[in-house]
């Protein structure tokens, strides 16, 4: 069983704010800044990466559901890292993605744009997505899309990202940040190597995936979670890691709400990103040791 945080913010912290205590995660929220729930990750030693059971596997529920060989071909999973075994320290990270609700007081407090983009810079980025796309998760007049407060903010780059966990460090004086590839892995598939959070068996009720729809993102944390109590570890949004691919991208991690088979939602998948993209797939969540 996973140990709840207990880990208090201190004085100076408590004067500026009045806070009440979250269950379960042993942090304080305030009307300012929402805070989120957390879970303690173990120290321990844990198998990360893939092997060539997994990653055939992964190749063949793509190849039944989309009935090509796409991501055969271009070798999706072949850039895994080998399977291994590594001792991590304990440390906690958000059990969920960062909520737009999160954010939103992120916005307020800085006053920075809210998420959006252009349809010059969308299309720029030579996606399948037409702009219109894009419109169901922008922000406007500083607000979220209306009914979405508590589902995870899309359209942030890894810039954003790592200036709203700057900003949650401030606030909280914890050093909030974005996780490397290998705590992020850790903390969604647990100690085992299993090929999903729920075990090695691809199973569309177990996540927010295109299998089932609804082809969008929805509230934080509606299925099972994982071996530490994460939430939407697999499918609902990608999420930016600290973790740069060779190519000097920054990986993300968890497959979407817009995959089928997925293959791709598995912990140990791994894509590169440019650093400024805006993706109505991806979002963020952050840890602090």
């Amino acid at each position: 069983m996973k140990k709840q945080c207990s880990h208090m913010f201190g004085g100076l912290f408590a004067a500026v704010l009045a806070a009440i205590s979250l269950p379960g995660s042993g942090l304080a929220q305030s009307a300012d800044v929402p805070m989120p729930d957390v879970a303690e990750i173990p120290a321990g030693w844990f198998f990360q990466g893939s092997d060539g059971v997994e990653r055939q596997y992964a190749y063949q529920i793509d190849e039944q559901v989309y009935g090509h060989d796409v991501s055969r071909r271009n070798r999706w999973y072949d850039v895994e890292v080998d399977k291994w075994r590594i001792y991590l320290p304990d440390y906690f990270i958000m059990k969920t993605a960062v909520t737009n609700d999160q954010y939103a007081a992120f916005i307020r407090d800085t006053g920075r744009d809210a998420p959006d983009i252009s349809e010059e810079d969308w299309e720029s980025l030579g996606l399948i997505y037409g702009y219109d796309a894009t419109r169901p998760f922008a922000w406007k007049n500083g607000e979220p899309p209306k009914g979405k407060g508590n589902h995870p903010v899309v359209l942030v780059s890894w810039r954003d990202a790592q200036d709203y966990a700057r900003w949650l460090s401030e606030k909280t004086g914890m050093k909030w940040r974005l996780p490397e590839e290998i705590y992020w892995e850790k903390a969604v598939r647990g100690p085992d190597g299993i090929f999903y959070p729920w075990g090695n068996i691809y199973d569309p009720l177990q996540l927010n995936s295109a299998d089932r729809g609804p082809f969008d993102t929805v509230p934080v944390g509606q299925f099972e979670p994982g071996p530490y109590g994460l939430y939407d570890g697999a499918g609902q949004v990608f999420e930016w890691t600290a973790t740069s691919s060779q190519a000097g991208y920054r990986i993300v991690k968890g497959g979407s709400w817009d995959d089928r088979g997925c293959g791709v939602c598995r912990p140990a998948a791994r894509h590169g990103r440019p650093e400024h993209m805006q993706h109505i797939l991806i979002g963020f969540r952050l840890m602090y040791e």
